[in-house]
């Protein structure tokens, strides 16, 4: 059975939706692909939003393409930064997360909701979920680090869908603590 896997570290960045980039940017304008990211069709953008909260604001890349619904994803740290709430969820399950505003070069949108800190994850195929032998939605642990910051994180998320390429996904708090300098690898623990 296969355990070593490819870590990324997530830096923080904003998904939007057409609508919601229309606003930021204006009409027709699209997003402009920077560069491809590990998970197949993924982007970062060159159009950067500022996202603002209560108490501070941070200027992130937008990811393409783009979704049906807005989600900015930071770290526990630029929470506190941002004045909003820390709420650890999976991409996608946005409701009862904090909102803020976006703020583009054309306009801003105030979103009610869409603020997470991502759970960490790991994104495998169904084929590379049976080489790891793991199923979709398990919970394992993954190590990683070395130079005397080794850290074992647990309550690390399986996520499995043909769309995926194999990789784990912490945010930079996370990849700080192992003392993570880009993409490294790890171990998945079951």
């Amino acid at each position: 059975m296969k355990s070593t896997i490819m870590v990324e570290t997530s830096a923080h960045h904003l998904h939007v939706t057409a609508e919601t980039f229309a606003t930021l940017y204006g009409e027709g304008k699209t997003l402009t692909n920077k560069k491809d990211l590990s998970q197949p069709g993924q982007f970062a953008c060159t159009e950067k939003v500022t996202v603002v909260g209560p108490r501070g604001e941070i200027t992130m890349s937008i990811l393409g393409p783009f979704r049906p619904e807005d989600q900015v994803e930071i770290s526990m740290t630029e929470t506190r930064k941002l004045g909003v709430t820390g709420v650890i969820r999976e991409s996608g399950d946005l409701a009862g997360t904090p909102g803020c505003i976006l703020r583009g070069p054309e306009g801003e949108v105030e979103i009610d909701h869409g603020v997470i800190v991502a759970q960490r994850h790991i994104h495998l195929t169904p084929e590379t979920a049976v080489e790891y032998g793991v199923e979709d939605k398990q919970i394992v642990k993954v190590a990683v680090g070395d130079n005397g910051r080794k850290v074992i994180f647990d309550d690390v998320i399986v996520r499995v869908s043909p769309k995926y390429a194999p990789a784990v996904h912490l945010d930079t708090d996370e990849a700080n603590a192992a003392g993570l300098m880009g993409t490294t690898d790890g171990e998945i623990i079951l």
